[in-house]
């Protein structure tokens, strides 16, 4: 269908849920309301490229004129420019989405190759993280912070709650490269460390069905670095999915009924996240050549220190302000991947 009949339909769409608004109720005034929302934006932009497109042309008919030209030409400039920024702004907002985009999400760090070093580079990246959602007004909540005796981690994870953070942090999934010399390196030589990021689709529990039955929940008496309190209870909690093979333990909270009811946050979203990949296997191919599959195997970024650069090497983006980007200042980055990913979805539905 043409883009202009498209955008006649979708005008005439959102008139017609108006005008039922006004009769409807129960979960019908619900559903309807969740429709209009979601058109509103696209409704929006369509009258900001209607009212662009008729002074484009009132300016380019009074071209014509000798006495209005200088007026009018650049009138007639600014909005042939606009309107093709408009009519790609609106395909964009067109595509079809994630379902998954407008959710909150679980954020997983772990250290992967490199030993006490990956440790400390992943409580680093936890933190950048971390002041990235304060950033964007997310709220953040960590769930498990298993900390080592050299400040590092041995994992970390968080509850991330906003509208559209997945779709913000999804392509962060994936093995990030730290080059630096370590803190313990004597010599001066520089070390390559690897950290994982994992990020999950937040779920709910209509969205998972888990059975008592199908769970092994095993307590034990936590342990952590310096010997704290945790260490004197058995509070932690290991829950197993026996039919999907997931563990999941948490041990942040000196209460067992915390701790399980955090485990079971991050299990419901590792399951919800299986069954996604498994009912739309290509949903990772559609991206493969453009921002890579965001699997946990890939190495989608490195981070250098002597030279003060980050690349993501998905994208071939290159930043020359690491500080920075280790503050949470992760916007320059995030931002183009989601560009190259609309990009290449604007290319695979035009051909």
């Amino acid at each position: 269908m043409a883009l202009p009949q498209k955008l006649d339909r979708l005008l005439t769409r959102a008139d017609e849920i108006r005008h039922a608004l006004g009769t409807a109720d129960g979960s019908r005034f619900g559903t309807l309301s969740k429709e209009l929302s979601d058109l509103e934006p696209i409704v929006a932009k369509v009258g900001e490229l209607r009212a662009a497109e008729r002074a484009r042309d009132e300016a380019e008919a009074l071209l014509a004129d000798p006495e209005m030209r200088e007026l009018a030409e650049p009138e007639f400039l600014s909005q042939k420019d606009r309107v093709p920024v408009l009519v790609r702004e609106i395909r964009i907002m067109l595509l079809p989405r994630d379902a998954a985009d407008e959710r909150s999400a679980i954020l997983e760090v772990r250290p992967a190759a490199g030993g006490d070093e990956a440790g400390i580079f992943a409580g680093e990246m936890f933190r950048a993280y971390q002041r990235y959602a304060e950033r964007q007004g997310w709220r953040w909540e960590t769930l498990d912070y298993d900390e080592n005796e050299l400040g590092g981690v041995k994992g970390a994870t968080a509850s991330v709650t906003g509208r559209g953070v997945f779709a913000k942090l999804k392509f962060e999934s994936g093995v990030h490269r730290v080059q630096r010399v370590p803190a313990t390196e004597t010599q001066g030589r520089i070390h390559t460390s690897t950290v994982t990021v994992a990020v999950l689709p937040e779920a709910e529990e209509v969205d998972v069905q888990i059975s008592e039955s199908d769970l092994r929940i095993d307590t034990y008496r936590a342990s952590g670095a310096g010997g704290q309190h945790v260490n004197k209870t058995d509070s932690a909690v290991r829950i197993t999915h026996l039919p999907t093979g997931i563990v999941v333990a948490m041990q942040e909270e000196k209460s067992q009924h915390k701790n399980r009811a955090k485990a079971m946050k991050v299990l419901r979203a590792r399951i919800y996240e299986g069954q996604r990949a498994a009912a739309d296997n290509a949903r990772a191919a559609d991206r493969r050549g453009q921002v890579g599959t965001g699997d946990r195997s890939e190495r989608i970024r490195t981070y250098n220190f002597p030279q003060g650069r980050v690349t993501d090497h998905r994208i071939s983006l290159t930043l020359h302000k690491i500080e920075r980007v280790m503050l949470g200042e992760l916007d320059d980055i995030i931002d183009a991947l989601i560009a190259e990913d609309e990009a290449a979805r604007l290319a695979a539905e035009a051909d």
